[in-house]
């Protein structure tokens, strides 16, 4: 499809603009995790799992639209700080929060949803669900090969 030099220069500023606002929010999510000895990657895998649940380490990556092998050395330093466990029936990797990672969890979650909202006080809520739905169009049209 051939597009006008107008929208292929205004598809290019938004693709720039939304990386500059994705690499910068990254790096001050690091920042405000790091008090809790987190980076993102670490939160978002204590995050998705609740307490006394047991997930597959491939449902676990399926939720976070990762592979197996990504996920693989943050759930070693997970296990490492004893915030998860990890227990191996036959093929199947099973990952579960241990009593200090629901601790972690119950108090870093409520936080980091806190700290992302101050991120957003400047647009409204329905400012904020118009965003919501534009980036999930805006995703449609991203392909992997």
């Amino acid at each position: 499809m051939k597009y006008s030099l107008r929208r292929i220069r205004l598809s290019y500023l938004a693709w720039f603009r939304y990386t500059r606002y994705f690499n910068h929010s990254m790096t001050c999510s690091n920042r405000h995790l790091a008090k809790w000895g987190l980076r993102t990657g670490q939160f978002d895998i204590i995050s998705h799992l609740k307490e006394g649940e047991r997930v597959t380490q491939s449902e676990l990556a399926s939720r976070l639209a990762v592979t197996n092998s990504n996920i693989t050395q943050i759930l070693s330093k997970l296990e490492d700080a004893g915030y998860i466990q990890r227990e191996q029936e036959w093929k199947t990797k099973y990952i579960s929060l241990t009593p200090t990672g629901v601790a972690l969890r119950n108090e870093v979650v409520p936080a980091q949803e806190q700290f992302r909202a101050e991120q957003f006080a400047d647009l409204t809520e329905d400012e904020l669900e118009q965003l919501i739905q534009l980036l999930k169009k805006a995703n449609q049209g991203v392909y992997q090969e």
